[in-house]
C-alpha cells in the first residue's frame, strides 16, 4: 500500500482512494479487467441491465446503443385498421409500463449512470426514442454531463399510418449521439459514411424502412416477436460511423438482438442485455446465423482530416502553379493567381480560391479545391485538387523516409 504524506506528519492519503476520487471510478489493473470482461463479451445476458452492468469494469466499452422503453402510455384501448378492422400492432408490453413520469425518469437515470461508468472516455453513447421519451432522455443525458454531437432523424419510408386520423402520421424517430465529456476524442468514420452515401457527406436525416418481411423476428405463431425491433440498416450506420473493428458495443435493452447481430456482422464485439427470456432465446438463435461481412471495400481507415494539409500557396512554392497563371471554373469564369497566393477577378476583385468560388456561385461558402482548374501553357486543364493530392503524396513519402 502506498501513501502520500501531507503537510501534517500524521495525515496520510491513500493513493488508491485519491485516484478513485480524481477519475470518478476505481481503476482496475488491465489484466484483471480483460479477465473480468471475457464472461460478458459476445454474450446475450438475461437479467436487469443495471444489476448486470454493475459487474462490468469501469471504462471498458467503446460504444453504447440504448433503445430503452418508450413509456408510450397506450393503456388498454386497441387500435383497429379502418379498411378491415383488424387490430394494429402496438406496444402494450409490461416492460414499457411505468407508474409515472418520475418513475420513468428515475429508471432512465439509473441505467444511464451505469452506461456512463462503463463507457470509455472517448466512447460514443447512442440513444433512440420517439416523441414520448426522447426529450426527457436528452435532458437527462445533458444533466449527467454527456456532450451531444448530433441528433439523427430516422425518417421511416414506410411508417405505420395514423389509423384514427386525429394526428399527423408519426413517420420518424430520433437518435441522439453523445460522448461522456465535451473534450472526448470520439471516433467518427467520416470517409466511410461518405462512401456509404455515394461520395457525399452523410446528413443527419436517415431515410430507412421500418423492420418488415423476412427481417422481422417471428414467434411460434408467426407473429412479430418484438414490437419495436429496429432494422439492421439503422444499426449498421450507427456502428460503422462511430466504432472501429474489434470495438466493444453494449446494448442494455438488446431485445431481439439487432445491435448484437450488426456488431458481429461488422467485426465488432458486443454485450447484449435484456430481462425478457423470450427475447434472449430469439436473439441468441439469430446471432448464431450471422456471418461476418467483408468490410475491405467499405471501411476507410485514414480520414482526410488526418492527412497532411496543403495550403494553396504551397502549390505555387512547389512550382506546380505560378503567379499570373489562369484558373478556370466549370462555368468558364477566369481568375488570375496573384503573388500573395490569391485570385484576381475582373468583376469580383481579389479573394482566396474559396471566397472567389463562393462569390461567383452567389453562395455563402464554397470549397475552392473542388471548383477551380489550372490552365496549362498548352491550353489543357488540370484540377487544382489533383495537384494538391500530388503534393500531399510527395510530402507523405518524404515523411515516411525520414
Amino acid at each position: 500500500m502506498f501513501f502520500f504524506q501531507t503537510d501534517s506528519p500524521s495525515a496520510f492519503i491513500n493513493i488508491k482512494k485519491m485516484v478513485q476520487c480524481i477519475l470518478g471510478y476505481s481503476p482496475v489493473k488491465p489484466g484483471k479487467k480483460r479477465e473480468k470482461m471475457q464472461k460478458y463479451l459476445n454474450q446475450i445476458l438475461c437479467g436487469d441491465c443495471v444489476e448486470i452492468m454493475r459487474n462490468i469494469p469501469d471504462a471498458s466499452v467503446d460504444a453504447v446503443f440504448a433503445d430503452s422503453p418508450y413509456n408510450l402510455q397506450l393503456g388498454e384501448k386497441t387500435l383497429y385498421r379502418p379498411e378491415d378492422q383488424t387490430a394494429a400492432r402496438a406496444v402494450r408490453d409490461e416492460w414499457d409500463a411505468f407508474e409515472s413520469q418520475k418513475a420513468y425518469d428515475d429508471f432512465t437515470r439509473n441505467w444511464m449512470a451505469e452506461c456512463k461508468r462503463v463507457l470509455k472516455p472517448n466512447g460514443s453513447m447512442w440513444v433512440i426514442g420517439s416523441y414520448h421519451n426522447i426529450f426527457r432522455i436528452g435532458a437527462i443525458l445533458q444533466d449527467m454531463g454527456f456532450w451531444i454531437l448530433n441528433d439523427i432523424v430516422w425518417v421511416k419510408t414506410n411508417p405505420m399510418p395514423n389509423f384514427r386520423g386525429t394526428r399527423f402520421t408519426n413517420a420518424h424517430e430520433t437518435l441522439i449521439w453523445a460522448t461522456p465529456t465535451k473534450t472526448g476524442k470520439y471516433t467518427f468514420n467520416y470517409e466511410t459514411m461518405k462512401k456509404l452515401n455515394g461520395g457525399k457527406q452523410m446528413r443527419s436525416n436517415w431515410d430507412l424502412n421500418i423492420c418488415l418481411g423476412e427481417e422481422r423476428i417471428k414467434d411460434e405463431k408467426g407473429k412479430s416477436l418484438h414490437n419495436t425491433q429496429k432494422p439492421m440498416d439503422l444499426l449498421r450506420r450507427v456502428i460503422l460511423s462511430s466504432t472501429k473493428q474489434g470495438d466493444i458495443i453494449l446494448d442494455p435493452f438488446v431485445g431481439s438482438g439487432t445491435t448484437a447481430a450488426a456488431a458481429k456482422e461488422l467485426g465488432r464485439q458486443f454485450i447484449g442485455i435484456d430481462r425478457e427470456p423470450v427475447y434472449i432465446e430469439a436473439a441468441r438463435k439469430r446471432i448464431e446465423n450471422i456471418e461476418c461481412a467483408d468490410l475491405s471495400q467499405l471501411e476507410v481507415s485514414a480520414p482526410k482530416r488526418e492527412a497532411i494539409k496543403i495550403a494553396f500557396r504551397e502549390l505555387i512554392d512547389a512550382g506546380l502553379l505560378y503567379v499570373g497563371q489562369t484558373l478556370i471554373s466549370p462555368r468558364g469564369e477566369r481568375a488570375m493567381i496573384t503573388h500573395d497566393g490569391q485570385l484576381m477577378h475582373t468583376l469580383y476583385g481579389k479573394a482566396s480560391i474559396h471566397v472567389m468560388a463562393a462569390k461567383i456561385q452567389n453562395s455563402v461558402s464554397f470549397n475552392g479545391w473542388d471548383y477551380w482548374s489550372a490552365e496549362r501553357k498548352d491550353g489543357s486543364l488540370v484540377a487544382i485538387d489533383e495537384l494538391r493530392k500530388y503534393l500531399r503524396n510527395v510530402k507523405q513519402n518524404i515523411k515516411k523516409a525520414a
